[in-house]
């Protein structure tokens, strides 16, 4: 579907702010309706090399939203914007 919203959540096993990001991201996309996906960085080596300093990464549908934290109120709003 070509207005699907999508959330990736960029990071790698045995990160605790990957953790910390998939709570909120599983609860922005669940609490709108939109899908979300995890990649594991350590599983593709352009990925790697792209972010492996800025882990865990957000994307909204393939653009980069935000690193390290995810502030839940800025993403409801980059979801809100793509409505």
């Amino acid at each position: 579907m070509a207005d699907e919203i999508v959330i990736t959540l960029l990071g790698k096993p045995g990160c605790h702010l990957c953790d910390e990001a998939r709570a909120v991201i599983e609860r922005v996309a669940a609490d709108m309706g939109v899908a979300w996906e995890e990649r594991d960085i350590t599983r593709s080596e352009a990925d790697y090399e792209r972010y492996w300093e800025q882990i865990p990464v957000t994307l909204v549908n393939g653009v980069q939203h935000d690193f390290w934290r995810v502030d839940e109120a800025r993403l409801r709003g980059a979801v809100a914007a793509l409505r």
